[in-house]
């Protein structure tokens, strides 16, 4: 049975309100938003064992109506590891070892692995996709668990490309990864879908991040940002679908982060989305690549 959400990912408040529900699959989705910091997440939810069966069975026939890879795929993947390498590139000019959690097909591993010739290990629960990944000669786990028992050293770089979305506790993650898997020097990549411009409200998806909240997630994690920026590729030129940003741990004591409220987030999404069927209607050969 789905669960409720009682206190809210970011800020621990446990006073939230209705933000919007629709149908998604023939699901019924439903996100409400904390009235402490303006975080939108997804309440009720899947518990973590189905979550898990989910991931496991599920997701890919949900999303493409098929287990395994499909054309698209591999397309959309080489297109967005070559914008995340084009992110990255200018701030880091060496990399000894990377973990890529959701890896998929290790498309974004093979292509960090080539331009860096670094260590590569991928994190991927769906077995088709963690198949295929391992065949194409990469060291891929189905849990950080898994990872953590390996003995593995720890990582220059962590990347999660449309992962954090999909965690339930996004902020212990990111704590556990800083405190066990990244190097006290390395680095820290995320990409996520923008909520003031992607449909954003799916099943899997339990947490929709604007960049504050985003930004405060890995600040309070114990992290600090970096580079941050708002982009559609490789999917639109015009359209700030997705939020990518790349930081690094905080050296030193953590300090207490005061949570700042992020206002008028309702009307900051009804903006967003006209703004987008606009650009859709006038530019549809821009606002949408050909894939």
């Amino acid at each position: 049975m789905p669960e409720n959400v009682r206190i809210c990912p970011l800020c621990g408040g446990n006073h939230s309100a209705f933000f919007d529900q629709r149908q998604f699959h023939g699901q019924v989705v439903v996100n409400r938003i904390c009235q402490a910091c303006g975080l939108v997440y997804q309440s009720p939810r899947m518990t973590e064992e189905e979550a898990a069966a989910f991931y496991q069975a599920e997701y890919r026939h949900m999303y493409q109506g098929e287990e395994g890879p499909i054309a698209r795929d591999f397309s959309t993947q080489a297109a967005r590891a070559e914008s995340l390498f084009g992110f990255v590139r200018p701030q880091i000019s060496a990399i000894a070892s990377h973990l890529d959690i959701g890896c998929s097909t290790g498309l974004i591993l093979l292509y960090f692995e080539k331009q860096y010739e670094c260590l590569s290990i991928g994190i991927e629960p769906g077995e088709a996709y963690r198949e295929y990944a391992r065949q194409q000669g990469l060291t891929v786990y189905t849990s950080l668990d898994e990872v953590e028992k390996s003995g593995k050293k720890r990582f220059s770089l962590i990347s999660m490309s449309h992962v954090l979305e999909h965690l339930p506790d996004p902020l212990g993650y990111l704590v556990h990864l800083r405190e066990t898997l990244l190097d006290p020097q390395g680095w820290l990549l995320l990409e996520v879908p923008n909520l003031y411009s992607h449909d954003s409200f799916e099943t899997a998806h339990l947490v929709s991040y604007s960049s504050r909240t985003l930004t405060q997630t890995v600040e309070k994690a114990g992290f600090e940002i970096i580079k941050l920026e708002r982009h559609g590729r490789p999917r639109s030129i015009l359209l700030p679908l997705y939020i990518i940003l790349l930081a690094r741990p905080v050296s030193g004591s953590l300090k207490t982060l005061n949570i700042q409220s992020e206002k008028q987030v309702a009307l900051k999404r009804r903006v967003g989305m006209f703004r987008r069927r606009i650009l859709e209607k006038l530019f549809p050969g821009r606002a949408w690549l050909k894939e």
